[in-house]
């Protein structure tokens, strides 16, 4: 038997990306899987990989709704119950379109882009969380939150908010750790940091730009000391992790950073001063 079979998981964000690598773990180990995103079109192109892979039609629950509408939400938890009957794992991932961009930069950014960003990375976790607690309960279930290595404690000037709701989201996945693990639910969360995914694309890059950006800073040892962008897949490893009690079953509230070492560096450090010393 696999290790999920018999579990259902709700998978936001799984148009694409993270989520998509995610949806295709959890499915391949026997998961029932509700993947949704805003752009049916993407959301299709995952289900295809589900199918390609081997996952039965009926293992899936496809749902086009946007997450941080109200509305949205409902969909996919209705949706989800109608036809697997019971929640065990949540795992929220943003869309690509999470950083918001309007061509502002640092303390310019208007309090409009700061409303739009908290709704979209913190809000609709919290609105989440709260409507599928009850079902979460009965089956002593997981969330995995995604956050990001943006959260701090290094600074990032150019894009406060968003790093601002990432730090949130940091500090209400421990809330909410203490106060489910009485109930037996388990709540982490997973930063990840230069990851090569549609989220350039979304903030106005198009692709042959986004792939320099993220070659560059795959080269840059002062950027990700590995040596490159990771991969959605090496991320969706993480939340399949922090998915699998058998595994994971001491970690409560804690953030796995998987970032190829970027928090690690500091500039001095980026650079052979032996090798200075020594022209």
């Amino acid at each position: 038997m696999s290790r999920f079979s018999g579990k259902t998981v709700i998978i936001t964000g799984s148009s694409n990306g993270i989520g998509r690598s995610a949806a295709l773990i959890f499915a391949k180990d026997g998961a029932q899987v509700t993947i949704t995103g805003r752009h049916a079109e993407r959301l299709e192109e995952t289900r295809q990989h589900l199918l390609k892979a081997g996952v039965p039609a009926g293992n899936i629950n496809s749902v086009v709704a946007d997450v941080t509408e109200s509305s949205g939400q409902d969909q996919i938890i209705n949706s989800t119950l109608a036809k697997f009957g019971k929640i065990d794992i949540l795992v929220r991932v943003n869309n690509a379109g999470a950083n918001l961009a309007d061509g502002t930069s640092n303390t310019d950014q208007p309090v409009s882009l700061y409303e739009k960003t908290f709704k979209v990375n913190f809000q609709a976790v919290i609105e989440l969380t709260q409507k599928t607690k009850e079902h979460l309960i009965k089956t002593k279930g997981e969330i995995v939150n995604v956050s990001s290595i943006v959260a701090g404690p290094q600074a990032h000037p150019g894009y406060p908010y968003y790093a601002c709701a990432k730090a949130a989201l940091d500090q209400y996945t421990r809330c909410t750790a203490i106060d489910l693990i009485q109930y037996g639910v388990r709540v982490n969360s997973v930063s990840p940091g230069v990851v090569a995914t549609g989220f350039m694309n979304a903030m106005g890059l198009p692709d042959a730009a986004s792939q320099k950006l993220y070659d560059f800073m795959g080269s840059k040892k002062e950027c990700v000391p590995v040596g490159y962008c990771g991969r959605p897949e090496e991320i969706a490893n993480v939340i399949v992790f922090l998915a699998d009690r058998n595994l994971s079953s001491y970690i409560i509230g804690q953030s796995i950073v998987a970032d190829g070492g970027s928090t690690l560096v500091m500039g001095m450090q980026a650079h052979d001063l032996m090798g200075i010393l020594s022209q």
